[in-house]
Parts: structure tokens; C-alpha cells; sequence
């Protein structure tokens, strides 16, 4: 009984007082001490195979705890991978280029990809798109300051430090002071909530979107015999359903984003993949040569 005459587990009308999932996991835990990660993470998901906690919960607990444990090296885009702006090049030269990738913001480079001389916007380059070939853009006006981190850093710390600084990128350096890579706010917080919805996301019901003459994006999900019949291809799927399946076959590991593979004749660049399985491919057919056929670069005009 609490101090008012009522019992704790029922409200004075009766009824079973609303509790929180936060409550409810302290309830479980009070059952018994979990002595490691592992245990607090079994006591979770029986909390959540018995109803105490919902799935989506359940993921982002995961996630945080992943995230704790996790180096920035586990999810920056490779060094090689980067698309990155020369700083005394013509800006109509790179236009193509930021339109094709479509990313928000770009490191700009001097001599070498280890000399980042800041961050450039997209956004910043509307105004030379809207006054068409006369317009001037001086690079050093847009340039932004670039936040340097080193590739040991925690995620957990990671994203306090882009919340308190408002920096929504950081490039990765290595223990010699030369670039690693970059990472950006939303490569930690997909490793919390999920997939976050990007330039590379469409319908649920499409597993395949063609981006030029020979580029597609495919989802991993794809069963590999749809592929085969829009492409004209012949992957076997008697070993693997998906062809997120044959691709992580190729690699022979759990690849990042940002690396390629060949499967003749097709090279699979991972879009978006996490540390459990592959979500998002680019697709590019090359010939005998081991080349990409050309496409026309964008319109500018």
C-alpha cells in the first residue's frame, strides 16, 4: 500500500496504471542483473518477445549500444571513395560531377586529397546554375571550415561533438595526419534508427531505378531471377535468392559503402550498407575491357 491507502499496481479507479517501456525494462532488469552486454541484450529481447517492449525500441537500444562500440573507421567512406572539388579548378568543370552524386556537401582538395582545404555546399553553387555562363563563383567566398577527426574516435562521442558544433561532416584522418576518409552525421545515426531516406531511395514495390544510359540503382532485396530478366543476365540462383546475396558472396566479406566489386559482366558499387548485411547497389555494365561505356555528361543549361 503507498501513502494514500491505494495499492501500487492499481490507480484508485481500479484500473493498471499506464507504464512507460522505460519502466518496463527496469522491471525486467530487476529480475536479474545482467553481468555483461550480452545478458542486458538477451534480457531486452525476451523483454520484447514477451511484449514489454516494442521491436523499433528494441532496434534503436541495439543501435546505441553498437554505437558505443563502434570506431569511426567501422563506417567512413574510404578515402578513394570520396567525391571531392579541386580548389582552383572551374567551377563548371565539377558541376557535373555534385549533380551526378548528389550529395549536400563536398570536401574541396588543393595538391592532394590529404590537403582539404574546407567544405563546400551544394547549395552554394544555385546562384551560378540561376546567372547561367557569365556568372562569377569564387570558391574561397563558400568554403566552410572542415572538421578533422581521427579514425580511432568512438560514434558516441562522434555525435555528441556534430550535435554541440552543428557540423554535419568530419574528415577522417590516420595516425600519420594523411586522410583516411570522411564521415558524415547521418552514417552514425543509421547505425541507431536505420536507414535513413536518401537521393538513392525509391518505392517500396521497385527494386530497380536506371540513373543514365548505364548506371541503375538496385536494392539488395532483388531477387536475383528479376534481375536477370532486366538486365539479360544469367546469375545463378540456386546458392543465393537475392542479388545482395551474390553480391556480399564476391567480396567475401561484409563490405562499407563505397566499394566495388565485378561480376562480369556488371560492377556492383554498395550504396548503403551497414555492418550486418548490404541495402543499396549501383550498377554499371562494363565491356570486355573492363570499361564503362561513356554517358553524356548532365545539361547545364
Amino acid at each position: 500500500m503507498n501513502e494514500e491507502g491505494h495499492s501500487d499496481s492499481f490507480a484508485a479507479n481500479g484500473e493498471k496504471p499506464h507504464r512507460s517501456w522505460l519502466e518496463k525494462i527496469g522491471q525486467v532488469l530487476y529480475q536479474g542483473e545482467p553481468r555483461d552486454r550480452e545478458e542486458l541484450l538477451e534480457l531486452m529481447r525476451d523483454a520484447s518477445r514477451r511484449g514489454l517492449l516494442d521491436s523499433d525500441a528494441l532496434a534503436m537500444i541495439e543501435g546505441v549500444l553498437q554505437v558505443a562500440e563502434m570506431q569511426v573507421r567501422d563506417i567512413m567512406i574510404p578515402r578513394s571513395q570520396m567525391v571531392v572539388v579541386e580548389h582552383d579548378a572551374d567551377p563548371r568543370s565539377y558541376l557535373p560531377v555534385i549533380i551526378e552524386s548528389a550529395h549536400s556537401r563536398f570536401p574541396v582538395i588543393g595538391e592532394s586529397r590529404d590537403e582539404i582545404v574546407g567544405i563546400l555546399l551544394a547549395k552554394d553553387l544555385l546562384a551560378l546554375l540561376a546567372q547561367g555562363e557569365d556568372a562569377v563563383f569564387d570558391i574561397r567566398e563558400a568554403l566552410r571550415p572542415a572538421a578533422f577527426i581521427p579514425e580511432s574516435k568512438r560514434l558516441n562521442v562522434l555525435l555528441k561533438e556534430f550535435r554541440a558544433s552543428r557540423n554535419h561532416m568530419a574528415i577522417v584522418v590516420d595516425e600519420y595526419g594523411g586522410v583516411a576518409g570522411l564521415v558524415t552525421i547521418e552514417d552514425v545515426l543509421e547505425q541507431i534508427v536505420g536507414e535513413i531516406e536518401d537521393e538513392h531511395d525509391f518505392d517500396d514495390d521497385t527494386y530497380i531505378m536506371q540513373y543514365g544510359s548505364n548506371r541503375h540503382t538496385v536494392k539488395a532485396l532483388t531477387p536475383i531471377d528479376e534481375f536477370n530478366e532486366y538486365f539479360g543476365s544469367d546469375f545463378s540462383d540456386e546458392e543465393f535468392d537475392t542479388i545482395g546475396g551474390l553480391v556480399m558472396h564476391g567480396f567475401g566479406y561484409m563490405p562499407k559503402r563505397g566499394e566495388t566489386v565485378i561480376l562480369d559482366p556488371f560492377q556492383f558499387k554498395v550504396l548503403r550498407a551497414d555492418n550486418r548485411r548490404i541495402h543499396l547497389l549501383q550498377v554499371t555494365k562494363i565491356d570486355s575491357a573492363g570499361k564503362q561505356p561513356q554517358e553524356p555528361a548532365p545539361d547545364q543549361g
